[in-house]
């Protein structure tokens, strides 16, 4: 059983892999694609992916109640996760996966108290992941085997002239546009994925703006990782984004309202 967080974390990077693995061999191999009742695409991957790693986090961590994004689709979720519990999107950015786009991530995390401490974001076909804990952020590479061929430590950065703002390749919506107008001259960049979290905490960009519908298994993982490299994530009241079940129903409970992620460095919009 895994107690420390640098425990947790090296037990969430195996239980990625292995369920990166599997995604990318999907991934160019293909796989069935189906429709949810939200009419968001599922595939056999995120299925698979999601089983390997309910077992290996079972295995690993069994203390922590889990939400994982196909099992609440199902309606299977723990009623009173409790002060720690884990969040898994088995395959984030289903429709970049199908569009045979590579913008798609393994997420999990651990919360405690409302607020995402340690999390891992692996994106497989780029052979890339970060993994986050309180004071310590980490970017890593792989080779074709998933050894890894180079880490480093990562955190946020000063904000850049002109400012560079990420954004959903897949949902944006007029109210993001309208909040990403505030800052003319903005260089707009629109990636897929828990992969705009990260682009903020490795310093590659300096404002992510989400008026929209997202699942905190969506976000957690990135947000513990952006948290760790010193950067924010605010609902727009300008409250910190927590985590963990609210009022509703079916998956409702576990929806997040409108954020903004940043360095916690850029100006306020005018």
């Amino acid at each position: 059983m895994t107690d420390t967080d640098d425990q947790l974390l090296a037990a969430f990077e195996a239980i990625a892999l292995k369920a990166g693995r599997l995604i990318l061999d999907a991934f160019h191999g293909g796989c069935d694609v189906e429709t949810k009742a939200d009419l968001s695409p599922v595939t056999w991957a995120d299925r698979e992916a999601e089983r390997i790693i309910l077992a290996g986090l079972a295995e690993a961590c069994p203390q922590y109640p889990v939400v994982a994004e196909e099992a609440a689709s199902a309606g299977i979720m723990p009623e009173a996760p409790g002060e720690a519990f884990l969040l898994v999107d088995p395959l984030d950015g289903t429709k970049e996966f199908v569009g045979k786009n590579t913008d798609f991530t393994v997420n999990i995390a651990l919360v405690r108290h409302g607020v995402p401490v340690v999390g891992i974001v692996f994106a497989p076909a780029r052979k890339a992941y970060c993994a986050g804990r309180p004071g310590r952020a980490r970017l890593v590479h792989l080779d074709d085997a998933f050894e890894i061929v180079s880490e480093k430590e990562i955190a946020v950065s000063d904000p850049s002239t002109p400012l560079r703002i990420v954004a959903s390749r897949s949902n944006r919506t007029p109210e993001t546009d309208a909040y990403i107008a505030r800052y003319p001259g903005a260089e707009i960049v629109s990636v897929g994925s828990s992969l705009k979290f990260l682009m903020l905490a490795a310093g590659q960009a300096d404002l992510y703006p989400r008026f929209g519908r997202t699942m905190q298994w969506d976000t957690a993982a990135g947000d513990a990782v952006l948290r760790a490299a010193g950067g924010t994530v605010t609902t727009v009241g300008g409250l910190a984004l927590t985590y963990g079940p609210r009022e509703g129903t079916g998956d409702d409970p576990f929806a997040n309202p409108w954020f903004i992620a940043s360095t916690g460095r850029v100006p306020d919009a005018d």
